[in-house]
């Protein structure tokens, strides 16, 4: 018997999803739970002036951050690499910050960015989000 090809990409569909699952990603093992993990990416350097000082940076996170996470973060150092207006390859130290909680932090997380781009002249803020299995 042929199925209909809207019934085929169904069934597909659904093997995809339940292969997820086995993966770990519909379930958390005992232990940890579903989370939420949010990186965003702020580029160092600063048109005009000096790259971003690690002093800057650290006033940065005690005024935007801290008061917004005080359960904790973590922070890397990191170079970034895109494609700039000009077509040509730009390569710029930057620092990761990583979050992980329980999620619902939309507005914590767009106020961060926005304060970002407005402190240090910014076009923008990369922000990663993702399910994870998590615990503290």
């Amino acid at each position: 018997m042929k199925l209909p090809p809207l019934r085929i990409i169904a069934v597909a569909a659904a093997l995809v999803l339940t292969g997820c699952a086995g993966l770990g990603f519909g379930a958390c093992a005992p232990g940890v739970q579903a989370m939420k993990q949010a990186q965003l990416f702020f580029g160092r350097n600063i048109a005009g002036r000096a790259m971003l000082s690690d002093e800057e940076w650290r006033r940065f996170l005690d005024e935007e951050v801290s008061p917004r996470f005080p359960a904790g973060f973590s922070v890397a150092d990191i170079d970034g690499q895109y494609r700039n207006a000009a077509g040509g390859i730009a390569r710029e130290r930057s620092k990761q910050l990583l979050i992980v909680g329980p999620g619902g932090d939309e507005a914590k997380l767009a106020a961060i960015r926005d304060a970002y781009k407005r402190r240090f002249s910014q076009d923008s803020v990369l922000l990663v989000e993702s399910p994870v299995c998590a615990g503290f």
